[in-house]
């Protein structure tokens, strides 16, 4: 892969209206602020600013999943819906080159996408690339795929959903993406995964052999997509979003199938053979995603996320906020008990009803590259836009997005 050039990529325009401004006159959050255009207002932000020649690569769970299908299109359409504003908001303050959205519903033709991209264009943040791919979320078959006895329903699609397209994943970029070399491994089995531990109850296969014999690996997908950067180079995107180990019984079978589709991207890095797939690991990229896995909390495998950050090929930038730790301290109950540094969080889920806040998304560079900045978008109660998480952390999303600004 060739190196950056150092042209100007819009939001590190020097001379534009989006050029950076004096770290001297910046306030300092996670890193030296960053000055972004949106709604009007000039801002003085959480998230770092990039050098010339780097490209800010993101992720971020939005949690725009709706309860049927049209129903994003239309509160986009609409223009009114204080979350998907927040949403917005949130994007345009970190405004990344290259973002992957999860839990964005899917329609064909992409109109919602086109929507949410016509929305951040009118405050000056242009993507004139998209992609989505249909997920395997709400993708049905005809068999009880989760052991209920029941046929039909959410569970018994190919991932977890009420319909076709609910909760998928979507790329918006700044930069070309190569569309004739992407590469999804959505359709590949669960079964003929190498290595795969599938679930079994009363020492038989679960819920049935028939069902683990059409049962895909992937919850929404596996993507890879190369992007063409502004030197001729290309970054590869390697898109996912396991399901969440929990909302299963003694057969584990979430936690197993959670566990084997982050294992796909340690598998597929070292050249693994996939069934009927093609898996040459590419030379640049970066592993993104709500991976809904944390190295040391919560419930699922440890140790797959934990190989995956230390895999020779890849590098943790360890992105951080102080938000993260205002709020792990704030809310206390099963944050107390927890082994990751709080700063490292990325989602705020309700102590009450969960294990608490952890960190489960990624931007995870290929080791090849050179990370000039990194940091979870969570402010701290004394931090500018702190009013786009909120007290209760559930204002917009969730889970926070993840930013990663890389170089050669």
């Amino acid at each position: 892969m060739g190196g950056f050039t150092g042209k100007s990529v819009y939001a590190r325009d020097g001379h534009g209206q989006n050029r950076a401004i004096d770290p001297a006159q910046a306030r300092t959050l996670t890193g030296t602020a960053y000055h972004g255009l949106c709604a009007g207002l000039i801002w003085v932000l959480c998230c770092g600013s990039a050098s010339a020649d780097a490209i800010r690569v993101a992720t971020f769970n939005v949690s725009l999943g709706r309860d049927g299908p049209g129903l994003l299109e239309r509160d986009l359409a609409k223009g009114d819906d204080p979350q998907i504003k927040t949403v917005l908001a949130i994007i345009n303050t970190v405004r990344p080159d290259i973002l992957l959205l999860n839990d964005f519903d899917y329609d064909y033709g992409s109109v919602a996408l086109g929507l949410l991209a016509a929305q951040l264009e009118q405050s000056g943040l242009r993507y004139a690339h998209k992609f989505a791919l249909r997920p395997n979320s709400g993708m049905m078959t005809t068999l009880d795929l989760d052991g209920d006895h029941r046929t039909f329903g959410p569970g018994d699609a190919q991932g977890f959903g009420d319909f076709a397209g609910s909760q998928g994943m979507a790329i918006l970029s700044r930069f070309p993406v190569l569309t004739t070399e992407v590469r999804d491994f959505s359709a590949l089995l669960w079964k003929d995964l190498p290595g795969a531990k599938l679930p079994r109850q009363f020492d038989k296969p679960f819920p049935s052999d028939t069902a683990q014999a059409q049962q895909r690996l992937s919850s929404k997908g596996h993507w890879d997509v190369p992007v063409e950067l502004p030197d001729g180079s290309v970054l590869h995107l390697l898109a996912s979003h396991p399901t969440p180990p929990v909302f299963d019984g003694p057969e584990d079978r979430n936690g197993l199938r959670n566990r084997d589709e982050i294992r796909f991207w340690s598998l597929y890095l070292d050249g693994a053979a996939l069934a009927g797939f093609d898996a040459r690991a590419p030379a640049s990229f970066v592993i993104l995603g709500d991976l809904n896995a944390d190295p040391n909390d919560g419930e699922g495998s440890h140790s797959a996320i934990s190989n995956l950050l230390a895999h020779r090929l890849v590098q943790d930038p360890l992105p951080v906020s102080r938000g993260g730790v205002d709020a792990s301290q704030r809310q206390a109950g099963q944050n107390q008990k927890h082994t990751t540094d709080p700063s490292l969080d990325t989602v705020d889920w309700d102590e009450s009803r969960t294990p608490g806040n952890m960190r489960v998304d990624y931007v995870l560079p290929s080791s090849d590259l050179t990370v000039s900045g990194a940091g979870v978008f969570w402010p701290a109660p004394d931090q500018e836009r702190f009013e786009l998480v909120g007290s209760d952390g559930q204002t917009g999303s969730h889970h926070r997005l993840v930013w990663v600004d890389i170089e050669r």
